[in-house]
């Protein structure tokens, strides 16, 4: 069976969805914490390493110190060892950039389900993919872009690593997790914490298998 190692920066995140996702895709699937207050984890036996997101920025040096210096150097040790990322949001931006690319604060953050648009050959189906990002990356060369909103860098692929700004992963009970941890501040200018989650609520069946197809977008890619 295959292993899928589930980064995660908070207690309240869970691989949620994509979770779901690998497990029916025939991986087992851990989920460990990365922080000031944990070790680095190991690689050992795992083919695929998942980098969920965070409320930090990867261009804070402060945290750069205590603890995101180490996961760049997991990024390091992955791609050394031949072992593909799924990055998601936070980990979308560490991937961006481990590879030489600029993350950097957005005039324009999204939060709440929004369309994107494919682009070059990658399949990205448009959605709705479910966004809280107050961050954007700005690609280095050599990536090849996937998705965009007029926005943002929604999808990219370096080598064998992909990169999505978007939570494919979560759930009405997910989001309701990071809203009852007061996890993410949530700005008035955006729509009622009730609304977001009524309808997170509605679109849960299909994202999940938007998810799905994600995933499997993702496996394709790493095997071609």
């Amino acid at each position: 069976m295959s292993s899928a190692l589930f980064v995660r920066h908070h207690l309240e995140d869970t691989p949620g969805l994509i979770g779901e996702a690998f497990g029916a895709r025939g991986f087992s699937c851990d989920l460990v914490m990365m922080d000031e207050s944990t070790p680095t984890p190991s690689l050992e036996g795992y083919d695929v390493l998942v980098i969920l997101g965070s409320k930090e920025s990867v261009y804070d040096h402060e945290v750069e110190a205590a603890w995101f210096g180490r996961e760049l150097e997991l990024i390091d040790d992955a791609s050394r060892q031949g072992v593909p990322i799924l990055g998601i949001c936070f980990g979308a931006q560490a991937l961006c950039r481990f590879h030489g690319g600029t993350v950097e604060p957005s005039d324009a953050p999204e939060i709440g389900w929004y369309e994107v648009e494919s682009r070059g050959d990658a399949k990205i189906v448009p959605g709705p993919w479910f966004e809280f990002h107050f961050d954007r990356c700005i690609l280095p060369a050599q990536a090849e872009l996937w998705a965009t909103t007029p926005n943002a860098v929604q999808a990219f692929c370096v080598g064998k690593n992909v990169g999505v700004q978007f939570h494919p992963e979560v759930d009405e009970r997910q989001l309701r997790d990071w809203f009852e941890a007061d996890l993410v501040e949530h700005p008035r200018e955006f729509a009622s914490r009730d609304e977001l989650l009524a309808q997170t609520a509605r679109e849960t069946p299909a994202a999940r298998v938007r998810a799905f197809d994600l995933v499997d977008v993702f496996l394709t890619h790493v095997a071609s």
